[in-house]
């Protein structure tokens, strides 16, 4: 690889770094094709990037980022998932991922800045993703809406009862 191709590189992975809002640090060890392939597939439906790295050059890219807190772990086959939007998902992503295999296995991770271990990335992937908290809070929202319709509907209901019943033994 050319320096000017270096360059380019690593300008494009600080800039990635400094747009990551989470970012999830894997080692990985004799994957096969079809096996990467379905991991790819799972992470872009989540919206996260996965991204191998030359940890030479993903060293340099971090200075001056939040990734840069994990930098010195960018030793041997390593992987980063990215992500920019929701932070839970990549974690949720690897760690259902990494249950099935052994040759994947999650190292640490940068959410928001704050470097975790592993054992955060694990509690991160029980959280409820930023999708799950929308509906939670939507249902509370329309919660208080849908008792005030069922409070204001029963009495019409319960006269209808008492008039269908005298109507009924008459």
């Amino acid at each position: 690889m050319l320096k000017s191709e270096k360059e380019i590189l690593i300008k494009e992975l600080g800039d990635k770094f400094t747009r990551a809002k989470g970012v999830v640090l894997a080692e990985f060890n004799k994957l096969d094709v079809d096996t990467v392939n379905r991991l790819r597939k799972k992470l872009r439906e989540g919206k996260v990037e996965w991204k191998v790295l030359k940890n030479t050059l993903a060293r340099r890219a971090a200075k001056g980022t939040s990734v840069e807190k994990i930098s010195d772990e960018f030793v041997g086959p390593v992987a980063l998932a990215i992500t920019y939007d929701d932070v839970v998902a990549p974690a949720k992503i690897l760690q259902a991922f990494v249950k099935d295999l052994e040759t994947v296995k999650i190292r640490s991770g940068v959410i928001q800045g704050q470097k975790i271990d592993k054992a955060g990335v694990v509690a991160l992937a029980k959280m409820p993703g930023i999708n799950e908290l929308r509906a939670t809070i939507l249902s509370m929202i329309n919660q208080p809406a849908t008792k005030l319709v069922r409070t204001i509907k029963e009495p019409g209901a319960a006269l209808a009862r008492v008039v269908k019943a005298k109507s009924d033994k008459a």
